[in-house]
């Protein structure tokens, strides 16, 4: 039976994972017969607030969805005027993205007025529950932003278990992150790197997302300064660094220089649009995620659908998504055993996680994730 379905969350004109997440989702829903509409920021975060350059797509919007743009996340008069919004329209189920505290207020009240039309069932897809940079009044806004949720979503064990120490009895289910596949199809590496300006021959790790502490990029530097000197065989090696800066830059320059690797180094340092990505991960050899913490990461999926192995650090979710030995390596997080897995891996050579790949991604479909978040 058709359903009608409002998803709360980042969507375009918004850009990044969370919106391309939302969007795909949405149409996913469509493709089973519902009616779905998106729900996103007018204003999502105050510009002092936000660690990037700009919160806008410069992509076109997508194309047979229905994106209202309405929720400014400072308002309370706004929420109040969303929440009875979608209160009347009295949808089958809502389903709202929580990754931050900061959003508790703004979406524990729209979701707290939606339940008044006693009809609706709310179910989160929490990316985290406790983030990975803690701030005053986490705790107490999560807590707001849980009470009114039917039931949870969870992308990893590690948001399972913070979920079940604040709240033990609420509904939730562990699905892991579906393959993002609409970034476009695989790109022959050749053609990817020609149009990045990269050598065909040249070795490629690549590091993708925005920057920020807990990715441990640092951590990857220290690994490339090892690896020069424990494996000079490999250093023909080269770091592909996508994404854009969300903290201050001039300590990872400051290292950079310290440890003499910007030889090293390929700084693609600006915001990834959709319509590039497939080209960075394409003329990878390998992914690296060296993070010091993880709940799960939206990296991993991707590298799946481009059929790319993986290097991760043995923290939260990364290792249950990436088999040691099978689809990539996994290393402890700190840069002597960092530096060794890429030595194996580049040693053992790519084709041998490739079969792996290509079977392993067949678990983490959309179809799946859909048929769960209905069902709970």
């Amino acid at each position: 039976m058709s359903k009608k379905i409002v998803i709360i969350g980042p969507a375009h004109p918004l850009r990044g994972g969370l919106a391309s997440y939302n969007e795909r989702l949405a149409r996913q829903f469509q493709a089973m017969g519902h009616d779905v509409s998106l729900v996103t920021f007018s204003l999502q975060y105050p510009d002092f607030l936000f660690p990037g350059t700009t919160q806008y797509s410069t992509e076109p919007a997508p194309k047979n969805l229905s994106i209202s743009i309405a929720i400014n996340a400072i308002n309370p008069f706004n929420w109040i005027k969303i929440g009875n919004k979608i209160k009347r329209q009295k949808p089958d189920l809502v389903v709202v993205r929580y990754w931050l505290p900061f959003m508790g207020p703004c979406l524990g009240t729209i979701t707290r007025i939606i339940k008044k039309n006693k009809f609706t069932r709310i179910v989160c897809i929490a990316d985290n529950i406790i983030p990975h940079e803690k701030r005053p009044g986490d705790l107490l806004f999560t807590r707001f932003f849980i009470k009114p949720v039917d039931a949870f979503i969870t992308m990893s064990e590690k948001v399972m278990h913070d979920l079940k120490n604040i709240e033990p009895n609420k509904i939730a289910a562990f699905v892991p992150h579906p393959l993002y596949d609409n970034f476009g199809e695989k790109t022959d590496p050749s053609e990817a790197r020609k149009h990045l300006n990269i050598s065909e021959h040249q070795p490629i790790v690549l590091f993708f997302g925005f920057i920020r502490k807990y990715k441990g990029l640092d951590l990857l530097f220290e690994a490339i300064k090892e690896l020069t000197e424990k494996y000079p065989e490999q250093n023909e090696v080269k770091f592909l660094i996508s994404g854009e800066f969300y903290e201050d830059r001039k300590a990872y320059d400051e290292q950079i220089a310290q440890l003499g690797i910007a030889q090293r180094l390929i700084l693609r340092t600006d915001f990834i649009p959709d319509s590039e990505v497939k080209y960075h991960l394409c003329a990878a050899d390998v992914v690296i995620q060296p993070y010091r913490n993880a709940t799960q990461s939206g990296v991993t999926p991707l590298a799946y659908h481009f059929e790319v192995p993986m290097i991760v650090t043995n923290v939260g979710g990364l290792p249950a998504l990436v088999p040691d030995g099978k689809v990539g390596l996994v290393a402890e997080p700190n840069s002597n055993a960092i530096a060794l897995a890429i030595h194996q891996f580049f040693s053992t050579g790519r084709n041998q996680f490739i079969p792996h790949l290509v079977e392993e991604k067949k678990k983490y479909s959309w179809q799946v994730m859909a048929d769960k978040i209905l069902s709970v």
